[in-house]
């Protein structure tokens, strides 16, 4: 059900308020630059954060029935991919690399980009993103396989703590016949670019 407007103006209240009373807590003057940041803060945090509620299956609501592509793999590589950290609240982003066999039906391409987008939405880690694009494709497609490949870098791990500039992590999901089929899992990682476990270490 889909949020009235009332109820999205009384959160961005909320928000605002304590945005102000962190900025206060740190010490912060309310300067020029300043002055619009909680509003900023609250709009962006319901619009690019917020879960609508909705199952993210319903992205793949838009499906074809291709019966000659069965058993041809379909892969979706570099799709843009951005979440915000649900240990410091702070964004994680990278791209998404998305493979299946389909037994018959397929989605456009389109779709898959939008199912990585919700896939990040609210506060996250990027295991569990990295599943819920997986499961959703599996619950949807009914495919022989699907892998799901996300690399992304941590502002987490590198504006705080031990600073590691550079570093990004990967993960993984296979199922089907990417799970039990060396050729296949080894075609996908091909045609994305990596070398398999060489690159991978353990995921695979």
């Amino acid at each position: 059900m889909a949020k009235s407007r009332k109820d999205y103006n009384t959160r961005l209240e909320i928000i605002e308020h304590a945005v102000v009373s962190i900025l206060e807590a740190l010490d912060e003057e309310v300067r020029e630059g300043l002055e619009q940041t909680p509003r900023r803060v609250a709009e962006m945090l319901l619009n690019e954060v917020c879960r609508d509620g909705d199952p993210l299956e319903k992205e793949l609501s838009t499906m074809f029935v291709e019966e000659k592509i069965v058993r041809e793999l379909i892969v979706a590589k570099d799709i843009p991919f951005c979440s915000f950290c649900e240990h410091h609240l702070i964004p994680y982003f990278g791209k998404a690399h998305i493979g299946y066999i389909p037994k018959a039906k397929v989605v456009g391409l389109s779709k898959l980009a939008r199912l990585v987008y919700a896939a990040g939405k609210g506060f996250t880690i990027q295991e569990r993103v990295t599943e819920r694009i997986a499961d959703a494709l599996e619950t949807k497609l009914e495919p022989i396989g699907i892998a799901v490949v996300i690399e992304a870098v941590h502002t987490c791990m590198i504006v705080r703590g031990v600073k590691a500039i550079g570093s990004s992590t990967t993960t993984s999901a296979l199922r089907g016949l990417f799970r039990d089929s060396e050729g296949a899992r080894a075609e996908f990682f091909s045609l994305v670019g990596k070398r398999g476990t060489n690159e991978l270490g353990s995921i695979i």
